[in-house]
C-alpha cells in the first residue's frame, strides 16, 4: 500500500509516465531536434565517445537502459529519457510541496501538482521526454542538485557532513551529463555553506526567518567538503580516455591524451557560438524567450509563477537556487549561438514550474478562510487548463509516428552497393548511418565517413582504426581524394534533406 502523503507524487510520476510512453519514439528519431540521438546511442552501445562534451554519466545510463530486454536499442534508449522527466517531475513536485508548507516537516500537496504538472507537461520538457538527448536527465540531475541544496540545515553534524556530500557528489555528477550545471555552482556552494552567526549554536541557516543578510558567515568545512565530492564526481570523466583507449568506431576526439580530452569536454567546437551577436540579435532572443515562456504555461501560468516568486515566496534558500538558475540559464541561452540554444532554457522553466506550485498555493491560503474546497477548486482548475493546452501541445511533441529517421538509414543500406565507401553530410545522415552500422552492426561491409569531420586528425585516426582495409591519405584528406585512393571500392554521396539522395559510382575494376 502506498503511504497517503506519497500518493500524489506517485499520481503525477505514474500519470506523466504513461503519458510519455504513448508519445515516445518507439526507434531512432529525428522528432523534436532529436538528430544526435544516433550518435549518442551508438556511443553508448559501443562503448564509444560521442560529440563534446563527452557525457560519460549519460552513457553509462544509457547503457544500462539499453540491456533492458524490451523494443528496439532505440526505443529502450528513448525509454531513458521518459523516466528521467517523470522522476523531475516528481522532485519538482517535492521542492514546491515543502516551500509552500508552513513548516518544514508539512507537504502542500496541491501546490506539489500544480508545480510538477506544470513542468512535465511543458511542451519542451515534454519533447525532450520521448527522444534520446542528455536533457532530460539533466532536468532530473537539476531537480536532485536543487532538492539538496534547498533542505535545511540539519542539526546533528553527522548529518550535516553527510548532507554536504551528497551534494557535491550530485553537483558533480551533474556535471558529468552537461557541464551547464557549473553555471548553478557557485550560488549551490554559498547557499549550502553559508549560516548566521547570531543562530550558529542552533545550527540554523538563512532559510530561517528573521533578517536573513545580517551576521552571515561562510562554514568553510562545508564549503570543503562540498568541493572535494564534487571533483570526485567529476572524475567520471576519466573513462572517456578509457573508452577512447579501446579505439570503438565512435570515438569522437580519440581523447588519449590531456590535451584532446580537454579540448572535448570544454566544448572547443562549439566555442565559436558564444557572443557572436549584435545588439538587434540580443533584442530578438529576448522576445523569443517571452514568447517560449508563454508557449509553456500560457498566460494564466506566468501570472501565477510571478506570484509565487515576488509575492507569496518565503523560503530564502529555494528563491537563491532557483532565482539564480532562471537568470543565469537565461543569460546563457541567449548569448550561447546555436539553433537549439533553446533546450537550455529548460531549468528556467524548472524553476518557474516551482514558482507556478508557490503561486497557486499562496493564492489558495487566501480562499482557504472561507472554504477548503477552493483551494482544491484552484487546483483542479489549473489542471484542467494544462490539460487544455496539452491537447494541443501533444501535436508539437509527439514522436510516436516519426520514422523518418529509420526509414532514411533502412533505405540507405539497402541501395548502396557492396563493399561500398559511404560518404554522409549532416548530424541526421551521419549519426543515423552510425546508429544501424555501429550500433546495429548492419552492413558491415560498408565504410561509412562523415564528410565534414575529414579535416580532423582525430577522425582520420579513428577511420583507420574502424576500417582497416581503407586507405585516409593524408594529412588533409577529402572525399575525392579518398575516392582515388580507393579507386576499386564503389563510392557514393548520401544526405537528406527533405527526402533521401544517394548518388554511386561503381569501382574501377583491377587489370
Amino acid at each position: 500500500m502506498i503511504r497517503r502523503n506519497l500518493l500524489p507524487p506517485f499520481i503525477l510520476v505514474v500519470s506523466l509516465l504513461i503519458l510519455y510512453w504513448h508519445t515516445l519514439a518507439p526507434g531512432l528519431t529525428w522528432a523534436n531536434d532529436g538528430s544526435d540521438g544516433g550518435d549518442l546511442i551508438a556511443a553508448a552501445a559501443t562503448g564509444g565517445v560521442p560529440h563534446p562534451t563527452g557525457y560519460p554519466l549519460y552513457l553509462v545510463v544509457a547503457r544500462v537502459f539499453q540491456l533492458l530486454p524490451i523494443g528496439s536499442l532505440a526505443f529502450r534508449t528513448n525509454l531513458l529519457s521518459a523516466i528521467a522527466t517523470a522522476a523531475a517531475a516528481g522532485l519538482v513536485y517535492s521542492l514546491a510541496a515543502q516551500a509552500a508548507s508552513q513548516s518544514h516537516k508539512e507537504r502542500d500537496w496541491i501546490a506539489g501538482l500544480a508545480a510538477g504538472y506544470a513542468f512535465g507537461l511543458a511542451p519542451l520538457i515534454w519533447s525532450q521526454a520521448v527522444i534520446t538527448e542528455v536533457y532530460a536527465l539533466q532536468s532530473l540531475l537539476l531537480a536532485i542538485v536543487l532538492r539538496l541544496y534547498a533542505v535545511p540545515a540539519q542539526s546533528r553534524p553527522a548529518r550535516r557532513k553527510g548532507l554536504d556530500r551528497w551534494r557535491g557528489v550530485a553537483m558533480g555528477l551533474a556535471a558529468c551529463n552537461h557541464v551547464t550545471i557549473a553555471l548553478l555552482a557557485p550560488i549551490a556552494f554559498v547557499a549550502g555553506s553559508i549560516h548566521r552567526k547570531a543562530i550558529a549554536e542552533d545550527e540554523q541557516d538563512i532559510d530561517t526567518g528573521g533578517s536573513w543578510y545580517g551576521n552571515l558567515e561562510i562554514n568553510w568545512g562545508a564549503l570543503l567538503r562540498q568541493l572535494v565530492l564534487f571533483a570526485a564526481g567529476l572524475s567520471l570523466y576519466l573513462i572517456l580516455p578509457i573508452r577512447a583507449l579501446a579505439q570503438p568506431p565512435v570515438s569522437w576526439g580519440t581523447v588519449v591524451t590531456p590535451a584532446r580530452l580537454w579540448w572535448l569536454v570544454s566544448g572547443q567546437l562549439y566555442q565559436s557560438y558564444y557572443l557572436q551577436f549584435t545588439l538587434t540579435d540580443i533584442w530578438d532572443r529576448v522576445q523569443s524567450w517571452a514568447v517560449l515562456l508563454l508557449q509553456q504555461f500560457g498566460l494564466p501560468g506566468v501570472i501565477l509563477g510571478l506570484l509565487g516568486l515576488i509575492v507569496f515566496g518565503k523560503r530564502l534558500r529555494l528563491l537563491m537556487l532557483t532565482g539564480w538558475t532562471a537568470g543565469i540559464f537565461t543569460l546563457f541561452a541567449i548569448i550561447y549561438g546555436s539553433i537549439d540554444s533553446y533546450v537550455y532554457l529548460i531549468p528556467v522553466f524548472l524553476s518557474f514550474s516551482v514558482w507556478i506550485g508557490l503561486g497557486i498555493a499562496g493564492v489558495g491560503h487566501q480562499f482557504v478562510r472561507w472554504s477548503p474546497m477552493l483551494k482544491i477548486g484552484m487546483l483542479l482548475l489549473l489542471l484542467s487548463y494544462l490539460a487544455a493546452r496539452s491537447t494541443i501541445n501533444i501535436q508539437q511533441v509527439d514522436a510516436s509516428n516519426d520514422v523518418r529517421a529509420e526509414s532514411f538509414g533502412r533505405e540507405v543500406l539497402s541501395v548502396v552497393p557492396e563493399n561500398a565507401i559511404l560518404f554522409a553530410e549532416g548530424d541526421r545522415s551521419v549519426f543515423a548511418l552510425w546508429y544501424f552500422h555501429f550500433a546495429l552492426g548492419e552492413r558491415p561491409d560498408l565504410a561509412i565517413l562523415a564528410a565534414d569531420m575529414l579535416h580532423f586528425d582525430w577522425y582520420q585516426e579513428n577511420l583507420r582504426a574502424t576500417y582497416p582495409a581503407l586507405v585516409v591519405p593524408g594529412p588533409f584528406p577529402w572525399p575525392e581524394t579518398i575516392a582515388e585512393a580507393n579507386a576499386s571500392r564503389p563510392i557514393c554521396y548520401v544526405d537528406y534533406a527533405d527526402h533521401t539522395t544517394v548518388n554511386c559510382t561503381p569501382g574501377i575494376a583491377s587489370p
